[in-house]
């Protein structure tokens, strides 16, 4: 009996650890995670803003388009393009595309400052009458700001008019991204990220261009745990922030759930700074989100 007894408690205590463990785990939400998120969302803005560049060069010149400079918020000299078709040859509708984006083996500063190398293959179908486009890309060895980024995703841009009668764009990133770090942590992110344009696309310099983004995701971190995140305050997007060497995220929330733990990230008021309020279980304080 006193061993059918004992059983029972070291049964119970082991449960009680694992939940233990399991509650540590998920309140390791800190400052140094927002570090982390926030540098996974800035290369989903370049890697976004990098395909709908060169899909949309295309459709600019079909014959010859490589890049449109003047809208291209992260576009460097350091990449060199090729397609098949090959450039020099006019394209049908309904032609299969591929372009291969070669940003090379040493770090390449973008426009905004960010650096990378490798190279990013979009692939998709030259529909030149249509209001959606569908284009997938893959990375090949390709990193931001050392960061490696692998998987085969997709990209969606439609060209909607909102109730003013203002046409735009709006891009919806479908993500399923290995993310490795230089320290060697390895994170997933899957879910979706979806931007639009809503200041400056009519003129010719990118700078004037303010966007939106909405969507959520799943990050799973190097322990296993799992970390939600959802855009509960759309988040605008500043790139006239760039000059001041400001961060671009403005405005807008981000709420994060894990395990039974929450946190939220408020960006601001608007403002170039780099402040933005971390709330953790309720508990508030501002941070430096760096440049």
């Amino acid at each position: 009996m006193k061993t059918i007894k004992l059983i029972y408690v070291m049964a119970f205590m082991f449960i009680i650890a694992s939940c233990s463990k399991t509650d540590e785990a998920d309140v390791s939400f800190k400052e140094a995670d927002v570090t982390t998120e926030s540098k996974i969302d800035r290369a989903n803005d370049d890697i976004s803003d990098i395909v709908e560049n060169q899909e949309m060069a295309t459709y600019s010149n079909s014959i010859s388009g490589r890049e449109i400079t003047t809208t291209s918020t992260t576009f460097t000299n350091c990449a060199t393009i090729t397609r098949v078709p090959a450039f020099g040859t006019a394209l049908t509708p309904g032609t299969q595309v591929t372009k291969t984006i070669d940003f090379g083996t040493s770090n390449c500063a973008l426009d905004n400052g960010n650096t990378v190398r490798g190279k990013i293959i979009i692939s998709f179908i030259f529909q030149p009458s249509a209001t959606s486009h569908t284009i997938t890309y893959t990375f090949d060895n390709f990193y931001h700001n050392d960061i490696k980024f692998a998987g085969t995703k997709t990209f969606t841009r439609v060209m909607t008019t909102n109730a003013a009668g203002f046409v735009r764009p709006v891009v919806t990133m479908n993500m399923d991204m290995t993310i490795t770090f230089p320290n060697g942590d390895v994170f997933t992110r899957v879910g979706t990220r979806t931007r639009e344009i809503v200041e400056g696309y009519t003129t010719p310099s990118w700078t004037d261009n303010i966007y939106q983004i909405t969507g959520n995701w799943v990050t799973t971190r190097p322990n296993g745990t799992t970390r939600t995140a959802t855009i509960t305050t759309p988040l605008k997007i500043r790139l006239s922030c760039i000059a001041q060497q400001k961060p671009v995220t403005v405005k807008g929330v981000i709420s994060f759930v894990s395990g039974t733990n929450t946190a939220s990230i408020d960006y601001g008021n608007g403002d170039c700074d780099n402040a933005a309020v971390l709330t953790i279980n309720g508990v508030s304080s501002t941070i430096n989100i760096g440049n």
